[in-house]
């Protein structure tokens, strides 16, 4: 997690809601203690199609990640590059991993 992801998520949800509500929720991410902040200092530009998406692959990659979580398309990129590996799950993937833990 990064200050661009929060401003992000903090867009997406004042367009389903109201700026008050996304400056609340993402204030509660950014605290919770399962929270971790993660500097960027690479660019790698694999997703062209939603250049914007590309945060979320440099911070993955940056934090050592094991997958991103999404349900976006333009992430299936991902599965035909060899390096840097990430894995990309479906929300409903990552909910049955959940449940089996």
């Amino acid at each position: 997690m990064n200050t661009e992801i929060l401003n992000e998520y903090e867009e997406i949800i004042s367009q389903k809601t109201n700026k008050e509500i996304a400056h609340n929720v993402v204030e509660a991410i950014a605290r919770l203690h399962t929270t971790v902040y993660q500097e960027v200092y690479i660019h790698f530009g694999l997703i062209e199609k939603d250049v914007d998406d590309n945060k979320f692959v440099d911070c993955a990659v940056a934090a050592d990640a094991e997958y991103i979580v999404t349900n976006d398309s333009h992430f299936s990129v991902l599965k035909e590059i060899d390096w840097p590996k990430i894995a990309i799950i479906t929300i409903k993937e990552f909910a049955s991993q959940i449940a089996d833990n």
